[in-house]
């Protein structure tokens, strides 16, 4: 069984005519993701992915995130639908999520090849004050969608970070774990050293799709990757806008899971608290 992903590394949104707003133009990367999407599904991926918040950009502050978030099945969403739909490619996006109580999420948002939602995400670990000024933290530690026979986890960014993330992912039974980030520099050894361990050590593909350009004070580090269980880098960004395509096989993922066997040769009989 293969997944065929598309990771679009878009840019970061400051309004190219100076304006002081720091939101995004919706409508331009609506249709920039209209496009994407259809040049990812004329190279046969069966999914294209977003950077973390990239219909509104990310570095906002809280005010403007809470003026633009929608619910979950709001306009933005039916316009992503439309779009999955067009072009029989499935969507995972990220956007400001506001629920019925008027609390605002970092979240992902996966629909499907034919415009149906299959999975909600919302950010579980928030970093520093430009996540925690403007979100809540989710509560729902594994998220999980299957696409095409492929189990795919959702995360962001600052999640993949934390190794009890990546391995409670394996031990529901993730094999593609996709995470949208906005990774700014200078921390690019996130994608260099932090995701390729997590592959290797919870034995699943990761796709890590960050931006690029910069946002307000923020230079973004592209960087975007998808690793497999062994380690191997099949798709690798680098600091500028493009599309990246690869191919995830789980034949492969078995493989490595037959050599690398670390899941199984756990003592988890000695990870649980410490007894008095």
């Amino acid at each position: 069984m293969r997944l065929r992903l598309a990771c679009f590394q878009a840019p970061a949104t400051d309004r190219p005519d100076g304006s002081p707003d720091p939101v995004a133009d919706r409508e331009a990367n609506l249709a920039a993701l209209d496009e994407a999407a259809g040049r990812a599904a004329a190279e046969g991926a069966q999914l294209i992915i977003t950077p973390e918040m990239y219909l509104t950009g990310y570095n906002l502050g809280a005010e403007a995130v809470a003026s633009v978030a929608e619910g979950r099945f709001a306009e933005s969403a039916q316009a992503v639908s439309r779009i999955a739909l067009k072009h029989g490619i499935a969507v995972l996006y990220g956007y400001p999520d506001l629920d019925g109580d008027g609390v605002v999420f970092n979240a992902v948002q996966l629909i499907g090849a034919d415009g149906l939602p299959l999975a909600n995400y919302r950010k579980t670990h928030l970093f520093g004050e430009v996540d925690r000024a403007a979100f809540a933290p989710g509560d729902e530690l594994v998220v999980q969608a299957d696409l095409d026979g492929v189990r795919v986890g959702l995360m962001i960014c600052y999640d993949v970070e934390f190794p009890e993330t990546v391995r409670a992912h394996a031990d529901a039974g993730t094999q593609v774990l996709l995470v949208p980030t906005a990774l700014m520099r200078p921390y690019e050894y996130v994608p260099r050293q932090i995701v390729p361990a997590r592959a290797i050590e919870s034995q699943l593909f990761v796709a890590y799709v960050n931006r690029v350009g910069v946002e307000r004070d923020f230079v973004y580090a592209g960087e975007s990757r998808v690793v497999a269980p062994d380690g191997r880098e099949l798709a690798v960004g680098s600091d500028h806008e493009e599309l990246l395509i690869a191919d995830v096989d789980l034949a492969d993922l078995a493989a490595s899971r037959e050599v690398n066997t670390y899941l199984p040769d756990r003592r988890t009989d000695l990870y649980g608290e410490k007894k008095k």
